[in-house]
This record gives C-alpha cells, structure tokens and sequence, in this order.
C-alpha cells in the first residue's frame, strides 16, 4: 500500500522541503521572532531526505523577483478588497488611507513574503520525489 502524496500546496505554505514535503526548510519555523538576521536561517540540507537546499552559489538572487511578484499581488489583493470594501475617491483622499494601509502590512508581512518566495523560488527547481514517501518526517 502507497502513501498519500503530501499536498502541494500545504506543504509550499509549510515551507517544506520540496523534495520530500516533510523536511522544514527553516531552522526557526516562525518568521516573526525580531532576531531579523536569522530570518534566513536554513540547514545546508534537508534533515529528511538530504535534499541541498541552495542549488549554486548566488541561487537565492532570483527570489527578488518572487518576492516582488508577491508584493504586487498582495497590493492589488488590498486594493480590491479596501475599493469594495471603504470605496476609494480623489475627493476624500481615501486612496491615501489605503496606500499607508498597504505599506504597514507590506512592511509587517516583509519576514513571512522573503521566507515564502524562497520556498516558491526552490519549488520551481526541485519536484517531490515519491521515493521519499516512507522516509520518518523529523
């Protein structure tokens, strides 16, 4: 009997290791603790299946672009919802009331947006190997 195949995408928001999906990328699995500079703090392999993590040198350059990606959607994401939500007009100046909402809760989501595209970024590059499935998750 095979095991279930561990979700997608549970397992992208888990930041898990894509390889085996059971792995934490993560050293600290909470990005918002205020130790900033060990926001990035990764094991060199996955502790499950041993998977490498950063692929070559200079790999995690591309995550700007996830990141930004991610920035303009979530941007959008609270424009909609303020518009439909409060309505925006030039005439009360509300849009300026969203755009210093928005740029609070970009700056307060910033740890968990760098994480996240990360694991995204390495997603990309790495696909689950079935291999793994009887493999104890740590």
């Amino acid at each position: 009997m095979s095991k279930k195949r561990p979700n997608y995408l549970l397992s992208l928001l888990g930041m898990k290791c894509p390889h085996c999906r059971k792995g934490h990328m993560y050293k600290d699995k909470n990005p918002f603790h205020w130790r900033l500079s060990k926001i990035f703090d990764m094991p060199e392999r996955c502790p499950v299946c041993g998977q490498k993590f950063e692929l070559e040198q200079g790999f995690w350059f591309g995550t700007g672009y996830v990141s930004y990606a991610l920035s303009v959607a979530l941007s959008v994401a609270t424009l909609v919802a303020y518009w439909v939500l409060i309505g925006i007009s030039w005439q009360d100046n509300s849009i300026f009331i969203w755009l210093g909402i928005n740029g609070v809760l970009l700056v307060v989501l910033q740890p968990w947006l760098m994480r996240i595209s990360r694991v995204i970024y390495l997603y990309f590059f790495v696909y689950y190997d079935e291999s793994t499935a009887d493999l104890p998750e740590k």
